[in-house]
């Protein structure tokens, strides 16, 4: 029996077919990450030391970042990898928009200062971009300040640790954090979808950090998800994905946040500010 061949040639209707192009498509290849790896240091102080059996529970849903009014800048992290400060620089939008009579958005340009002064990179250059570790920004940002704004401590939480997450958030206003993403996030990313563990798990390129590492900070929870500020965008996670990638969290201390209308720094009762002031006392 004679075999038809087949003809693979175009038709006339699939060449009036046309693919649009979706004009919102995030491309991931044009974003910067810029977080080193983890640096746990001995000497930092633990969150777990200052809550009491008094602390209330956190509420079961939490959002801070509601008062943003207004885009929230990608702080030059599409152009070099300056994520931990974009990160730094976010967080004190959210806390002055909550506390403060006025949003405060840090420019461009002093968060690249402040990238410069942390890690020698050249913004004339471009030389030495090559990111930063989280604990040297904490540290700049606690003795120098960013973009006008200092901090007056950092407290590292328990890994995996839910109620420290949402302690930061409902306490300090949100939770200063790191991630090794993987290339799986890419897509997600691009497709506005939530952050989750592929079906594949934690191999192959959904291992951590097979696309970089990426300092975020969390400023919404609930049951089901958590919400950071990336890329001008807010953007969801699952806790499965937290527990898997994230690989460094802090809780931070602010006067732009915790100070809010009294002058001085309130915390809920249960939690010790007095023992952290005594510890802070003792680093200096």
């Amino acid at each position: 029996m004679a075999v038809r061949k087949l003809d693979t040639r175009p038709t006339d209707a699939s060449k009036s077919v046309t693919m649009k192009s979706d004009p919102t498509r995030i491309d991931p290849l044009k974003l910067k990450l810029g977080k080193l790896v983890a640096r746990h240091d001995p000497r930092t102080l633990l969150l777990a030391s200052y809550t009491t059996p008094q602390l209330p529970a956190p509420p079961p849903a939490m959002n801070v970042a509601k008062k943003v009014k207004g885009p929230w800048g990608m702080m030059d992290n599409d152009q070099i990898g300056d994520c931990t400060c974009a990160a730094a620089g976010h967080l004190i939008m959210e806390w002055t928009a909550n506390a403060q009579s006025k949003m405060e958005t840090p420019t461009d340009q002093q968060i690249v200062a402040a990238y410069s002064a942390i890690t020698g990179y050249n913004p004339t250059t471009g030389a030495n971009d090559n990111g930063a570790q989280e604990l040297d920004v904490l540290n700049y940002w606690r003795q120098q300040g960013i973009a006008g704004h200092q901090i007056q401590a950092y407290m590292a939480l328990e890994p995996a640790n839910h109620t420290h997450v949402m302690d930061a958030v409902w306490i300090f206003g949100g939770c200063y954090i790191g991630l090794a993403l993987p290339k799986t996030a890419q897509a997600q990313t691009s497709n506005k979808q939530i952050w989750s563990v592929p079906p594949s798990g934690t191999s192959g390129d959904g291992a951590p950090g097979s696309w970089g590492g990426h300092a975020v900070p969390v400023v919404a929870y609930d049951s089901r998800s958590l919400t950071v500020v990336t890329w001008d965008k807010l953007q969801t996670m699952t806790w499965g994905f937290w527990a898997a990638y994230c690989d460094e969290a802090y809780a931070i201390l602010s006067p732009d946040y915790l100070e809010q209308k009294t002058g001085q720094t309130v915390a809920p009762s249960g939690f010790n500010l007095q023992q952290l002031r005594t510890d802070l006392a003792d680093l200096k």
